[in-house]
């Protein structure tokens, strides 16, 4: 099951890069962050309510520690993600992003202790092997032509506090319910972005484009998304979950082959069988 919940965020991700791209130029990075998780709060709010009031006392222990997950997983990863989609091309941020593997088992180690068996590494060198083949069309050279700019450090940074976000769940009261954890880190989330979006750039069209992004990104990849990740790293933790960041660029080809009708080339197929591959030698350990 954890292993199902943690391909499922990486699916409602993949199509978040994509569609973050897409409404770049038609929603300022701020006002996309702070409306995704407006509808993310809606749609959990009757589900989570009740359970909110019943478990008050026990937020009320957790907040420093919950207020921390809202700032790294709500407020900062996105805003970074959305900003750096002005500046950085697709290409770059799902390259940077997929170090997140790396930096886990860094911040593991510093944090927790925990090392990294050789299974896990040679696992993520593996599937990171098959996200830059994926990522530069099966010709290696294309790396070295990589431009990079101001957006791909935006990227790196994000992708650091998505690492620490991961690795600290392993601490996460388990008593919390884990729709209560997500709605309360959304609310504690909101609060810190709020100065932000009020002295930002908010203005935008209400088009069917837009819509669709906001609605997309507040359910797919906000609530359901979140679901499964949390739950998933908790029951196997972040070493052996955080490799599945790889899928991302992988159901990224998968979705463009099947709704954009794009042809299927050998490179693919080898890329994905080698991020595949590498999920399953960190999984076995």
């Amino acid at each position: 099951m954890p292993f199902l919940l943690l391909t499922l965020s990486a699916l409602f991700w993949a199509g978040n890069f994509v569609l973050s791209k897409w409404a770049a130029a038609s929603i300022p990075p701020v006002a996309l962050v702070f409306w995704r998780w407006i509808v993310a709060f809606f749609v959990l709010l009757p589900f989570t309510y009740k359970k909110i009031l019943e478990q008050i006392e026990l937020i009320k222990e957790n907040i420093k520690f919950l207020l921390l997950f809202g700032f790294l997983g709500v407020t900062l990863f996105n805003t970074l993600i959305y900003k750096a989609m002005h500046y950085t091309t697709a290409i770059n941020a799902l390259l940077i992003n997929s170090f997140v593997p790396i930096m886990i088992f860094f911040v593991s180690f510093v944090l927790q202790g925990l090392r990294a068996s050789r299974y896990q590494l040679l696992g993520a060198f593996i599937s990171l092997t098959g996200v830059a083949i994926i990522i530069v069309k099966g010709d290696i050279s294309r790396l070295l032509s990589l431009k990079f700019n101001p957006g791909d450090l935006l990227v790196l940074l994000a992708a650091f506090s998505w690492a620490l976000y991961s690795v600290l769940l392993r601490n996460l009261d388990k008593r919390l319910n884990p729709l209560v954890f997500l709605e309360v880190i959304i609310i504690l989330g909101l609060i810190l972005l709020l100065p932000i979006y009020l002295f930002s750039e908010k203005n935008f069209a209400l088009d069917y484009k837009n819509v669709i992004v906001i609605f997309y990104v507040g359910i797919f990849a906000s609530v359901l998304a979140f679901i499964c990740w949390n739950r998933g790293i908790r029951e196997i933790g972040a070493n052996k979950g955080g490799n599945f960041v790889h899928l991302m660029p992988v159901f990224g080809t998968i979705m463009s082959i099947i709704f954009l009708k794009e042809k299927l080339y050998l490179y693919q197929i080898v890329s994905i069988l080698l991020v595949f591959s590498g999920i399953f030698l960190t999984a076995k350990d």
